[in-house]
């Protein structure tokens, strides 16, 4: 859950996104480097760190582009071996950003499916090598994967070596010391009759 001391989160945010003003500001020339003067007109194109731009589509300033690491290309890549694709060179951040983007109502409404379908391909290569892997292939698949996988690669490849460990002798379950301890039984007394 993204928070805001989350380090993954501010660095997903800086991500840059295509953006098409449908206002023009005043002011804020430094934002398109292509703008002779101090002024975004009506139309101009910039890439902006997502977490601008997600607020200035908020307000209803700009209209947000499909990033381009969720192109067509990408998309046929996938389709043909979700696997073999190296998503941290097109975003380390892929499944988050595109978690983000959804909402803002970009052009393409396929997004949240492509997204779905991206992970479930990869998730079932993602287990079967964190179980299976050998120390020497494993810094050459990960490196192909985006962060969100890499920490899900990392969980279950500690989880099978956990079992491992349990499974070879490891620690097992013992009786608790105080289990083993016998009470002192007292013979309540009982009042004499006389």
């Amino acid at each position: 859950m993204p928070g805001y001391y989350d380090i993954d989160d501010i660095i997903m945010e800086e991500e840059p996104i295509s953006v098409v003003f449908q206002v023009g500001a005043h002011g804020v020339g430094l934002l398109d480097p292509g703008s002779e003067t101090n002024n975004v007109e009506n139309g101009a194109k910039v890439d902006l760190p997502f977490w601008l731009a997600h607020e200035l589509y908020l307000r209803q300033a700009v209209s947000i582009s499909v990033p381009a690491c969720f192109s067509q290309k990408t998309r046929k890549e996938i389709q043909a071996d979700a696997a073999c694709v190296d998503l941290r060179i097109r975003c380390p951040y892929f499944y988050e950003l595109g978690c983000k983007i959804v909402p803002c109502k970009v052009s393409d409404k396929s997004i949240g499916s492509f997204l779905h379908y991206a992970f479930t391909g990869r998730y079932k290569e993602i287990l079967s090598k964190s179980h299976s892997a050998s120390v020497v292939t494993v810094p050459k698949f990960s490196t192909r994967l985006t962060k969100e996988e890499s920490q899900l690669f990392e969980a279950a490849r500690s989880s099978m070596l956990a079992f491992k460990k349990w499974r070879l002798g490891g620690s097992r379950l013992e009786k608790a010391s105080i289990l083993g301890r016998k009470r002192k039984t007292t013979i309540p007394a009982c009042p004499s009759t006389p």
